[in-house]
């Protein structure tokens, strides 16, 4: 079977080619509906580099082994399956320029089923929705990704708390972008990306953060991970507020400090919001999100002493099938038994992992930014009203209610203030300064990062 991809790209062949071959590439065109895992990787796309991953469809895991040929600087790479689902795999990558600043970027699959025609009659149209559904995704990130990239992006990040659902992404849109991503573990390196660190010896930090582009900090344990005693807020505090402290004193001890410090911070600060909505002008809530986050921006706020631009990123729910709030809701809601909490009019600011880690990356890239951003869609929307777009985006009902008073009685505390707290936020600064949402809409996001939008194919056959 051959099929053919391909779309305009408004950036030169050579730039589209370069992000091609920077680490992250592939982690962003990895469709966030498919579990995938890496376990090994070496050689980049020239010739003999080399993939081992396994994708899993529902509970099977799929191996695929591949290895890279007939590479063409800045034109073509190739992936030939040694190892995969089908009988044979060869998929070849290449670029056309369209004139100085356009390119056509072209995805040719010559492929075949183990069985012959009789498999090839019962999975060849399976097979091509999926790859439509596939490259959709994949050319939506290529042509967002490198039509939002800025011109010239030289420098190093320092990383922390990269391991995590948004610093993993955020570590691959920087990667493709041309930055020199470097992540802080705390635990011992195990990669040349990768440096150990000790909140309890900020020293240590000096070489890293010494001549730096930027300070990202996204670490922090899981506030609703579960209930709230005297020690999981005692963690949770210091967590962020402690290791934010350590983060400004390696700052302050570093001879060539970075220009910015953007350091994570949460709408938990404007607590419970009853009165209409709220933007980066509202005053700090009651309870102790608010109490924590303000203290945490307070830390980060320090950096400015050192003569580093401090940002804080007031998040909201982030939204992604790889993990947070809504991958704990898809399997419920899979099966039916989703619906909204109580009687759904609670609000809900969320936004799309994708649009986060964007904002995150202009905001890195604007020397004038500075001070607290909300992090959220411009539409938050009700319990209800959340809990209805994703039932159509999954094509389930969602109309089973969860019981306020249950919730209560599982998470005491810890209910009141995350999944029972309503709160309506707006992203004034952003929308504000020019920043254009990929998903303003709940519903776009959620079949987009579901795999459910309708797909218009692009291929020859």
């Amino acid at each position: 079977m051959k099929l053919t991809y391909r779309i305009r790209l408004e950036r030169s062949a050579a730039e589209a080619f370069a992000w091609h071959e920077r680490p992250g590439a592939f982690e962003r065109f990895a469709p966030p509906w498919v579990r995938t895992e890496v376990l090994h990787r070496s050689g980049g796309i020239r010739n003999g580099g080399r993939l081992e991953m396994v994708q899993f469809l529902g509970p099977l895991p799929l191996r695929w082994e591949i290895e890279h040929v007939d590479f063409i600087p800045g034109r073509q790479f190739c992936d030939v399956a040694r190892r995969s689902p089908f009988r044979r795999w060869r998929h070849v990558h290449r670029v056309e320029p369209l004139g100085a600043q356009a390119c056509e970027w072209i995805d040719e699959l010559d492929f075949s089923f183990w069985g012959g025609r009789l498999a090839h009659g019962l999975l060849g149209g399976t097979t091509r929705s999926e790859l439509d559904r596939l490259f959709a995704y994949r050319y939506a990130r290529l042509k967002a990704d490198l039509e939002a990239m800025p011109r010239a992006v030289t420098g190093r990040v320092v990383l922390a708390g990269a391991s995590g659902l948004v610093g993993s992404a955020l570590a691959a849109l920087l990667s493709t972008r041309g930055y020199d991503v470097l992540r802080l573990v705390r635990r011992p390196a195990h990669a040349s990306d990768e440096r150990s660190w000790d909140p309890q010896r900020p020293e240590t930090l000096g070489d890293e953060l010494s001549g730096a582009a930027a300070l990202i900090s996204l670490g922090g344990a899981g506030i609703a991970d579960r209930r709230w005693s005297r020690e999981r807020k005692a963690e949770l505090r210091s967590s962020r507020v402690d290791g934010t402290r350590a983060l400004v004193e390696g700052l302050r001890r570093t001879p060539r400090p970075p220009a910015v410090f953007l350091s994570a911070s949460a709408i938990g600060i404007y607590g419970t919001t009853t009165n209409g909505f709220v933007d980066e002008t509202g005053a700090r809530g009651e309870g102790f999100l608010a109490d924590l986050t303000d203290e945490w921006e307070r830390e980060a706020a320090r950096a400015e002493e050192v003569g580093v631009r401090s940002v804080f990123l007031r998040t909201g729910i982030v939204l992604s099938p790889r993990g947070g709030a809504l991958a704990r809701m898809l399997p419920v809601f899979r099966f039916g038994l989703g619906g909204p909490i109580g009687l759904g009019k609670r609000g809900m600011s969320w936004i799309s992992l994708e649009d986060e880690i964007a904002a995150i990356a202009s905001l890195l890239s604007r020397p004038d930014a500075r001070g607290a951003y909300n992090l959220v869609a411009p539409n938050p929307v009700s319990g209800a009203e959340f809990a209805r777009e994703l039932g159509r985006a999954l094509r389930r009902p969602a109309v089973m209610p969860v019981p306020v008073p249950a919730l209560r009685a599982a998470f005491g505390e810890m209910a009141t203030e995350t999944v029972l707290a309503s709160q309506w936020v707006k992203p004034t600064r952003l929308l504000n300064e020019g920043f254009v949402f990929q998903h303003p809409s709940l519903g776009d996001a959620l079949r987009d990062m579901l795999g459910t939008n309708k797909v218009i194919s692009q291929i020859d056959s």
